[in-house]
């Protein structure tokens, strides 16, 4: 079970307050984000801090494990495993794959005594399942794909117009570090990913019928990423395409890429009336590797790809997201934290007058002192524009968090 890795201490900071405590600590992700090995430096920071651990790790994506099916199993297992004069850690990778899994952790926190940490790719089955048998007793901490500082960090880069370019390109898996930084080589792995997690997470899980509409479902959010969309705008144009297929399945299928953290729903809000729209939004893909393995990497989707990073990193950083309507204007992102608020608009040039009035001009339509930052990829840049700052987009990811 000894892995080498690079540290992530920000995930480690935020789960670290939570050991002892009696609530399960759940990892959830896309898969091959780094959970697994966040578990790994779970279990090395228990290690330092306490003498009498005894650790029971069990990973389902093992052929050793594979016996462990169902709660009993995974009971039986783990009572075979305690020691009862030592501090018991318990870590499940792909927690989800155990049948009736949330019985167990439930009676492990009745008997009392154990330390439980699991991580889980499928945020429907974890949610609901854990919210009925488990309310009030769990911790969920999404793992993302590398931040831009965690990106030049794995692949010891410095910070710099290249290693940006690279970022955008490649996404910020971490298995990638292991790989040449080159397309061929990237997107072949990349592809394999995607393939992965379409057929294992989201047809094998939800027993996906037609698989080539939902393909060809990811190339449609892949084509109009960060555009606003809505069930009946998608069925419409499939219908276009000789293709018929109703809205409810198009919710469904949305719903699946969803849970399975391929994509991020990102609904419409109204900034003055602070309505939330039940009908259009928009989807952003939690790594942009795996957008290119989709719809190619093309320098005319450039506005839509910094869109999709800046909502990365504002995801990253812990914001809660919404994308904002004011009268007939739209506000890229507007997102809070705790008792913060900021509003974002993303470009990839402000070439003209005409796109400056309309990123600095919507924000200024805002009436209230919340922080209101634009951020491009202009090389000369001013201070801002009457109270709302310009910022380069290397300077928004390693200074704004």
């Amino acid at each position: 079970m000894k892995k080498e890795y690079i540290k992530r201490e920000d995930y480690i900071n935020k789960i670290a307050p939570f050991i002892h405590k009696d609530v399960i600590k759940i990892l959830v992700g896309q898969r091959r984000v780094g959970k697994s090995y966040m578990l790994f430096q779970l279990i090395d920071h228990i290690k330092s801090i306490d003498d009498r651990h005894k650790v029971i790790y069990i990973n389902k994506e093992m052929h050793d494990f594979e016996f462990i099916k169902n709660a009993s199993d995974l009971l039986d297992y783990v009572h075979k495993k305690t020691d009862k004069n030592r501090n018991n850690y318990i870590f499940i990778d792909e927690v989800q794959e155990i049948q009736n899994f949330e019985k167990a952790i439930r009676s492990l926190l009745v008997e009392g005594g154990y330390d439980v940490y699991c991580t889980g790719s499928n945020a429907n089955l974890l949610s609901s399942e854990i919210a009925t048998h488990l309310a009030g007793r769990y911790l969920e901490f999404e793992i993302f794909c590398l931040s831009y500082d965690e990106f030049l960090k794995f692949h010891n880069l410095e910070d710099n117009h290249d290693s940006l370019l690279k970022y955008i390109k490649y996404g910020g898996l971490p298995f990638l570090i292991h790989l040449k930084l080159e397309e061929h080589i990237i997107y072949d792995y990349l592809n394999n990913i995607y393939k992965t997690i379409l057929y294992k997470d989201i047809i094998a899980r939800h027993r996906v019928r037609n698989t080539a509409f939902l393909e060809r479902l990811v190339e449609y959010l892949a084509e109009n990423t960060g555009s606003l969309v809505s069930a009946k705008k998608i069925s419409d144009f499939l219908k276009s395409q000789k293709i018929n297929i109703s809205p409810n399945v198009v919710l469904n299928y949305l719903s699946y890429l969803v849970s399975a953290f391929f994509v991020f729903k990102v609904p419409r809000a109204d900034i003055q009336g602070k309505k939330i729209f039940e009908i259009g939004e928009k989807y952003y893909f939690e790594d942009l590797g795996l957008r290119h393995a989709i719809r190619g990497y093309r320098q005319a989707d450039i506005g839509k790809i910094l869109e999709n990073l800046v909502f990365l990193h504002l995801k990253i950083s812990g914001y809660t997201i919404y994308t904002g309507k004011l009268t007939d204007k739209e506000i890229d992102f507007v997102c809070t934290r705790e008792n913060e608020k900021l509003y974002v608009q993303v470009a990839y040039h402000i070439t003209d007058q005409k796109v400056h009035k309309r990123e600095f001009g919507n924000l200024q339509m805002i009436r209230d002192n919340h922080p209101k930052i634009v951020v491009s990829m202009d090389e000369m840049m001013g201070k801002g524009y009457k109270g709302i700052k310009h910022l380069h987009l290397r300077q928004f990811l390693t200074e704004y968090k």
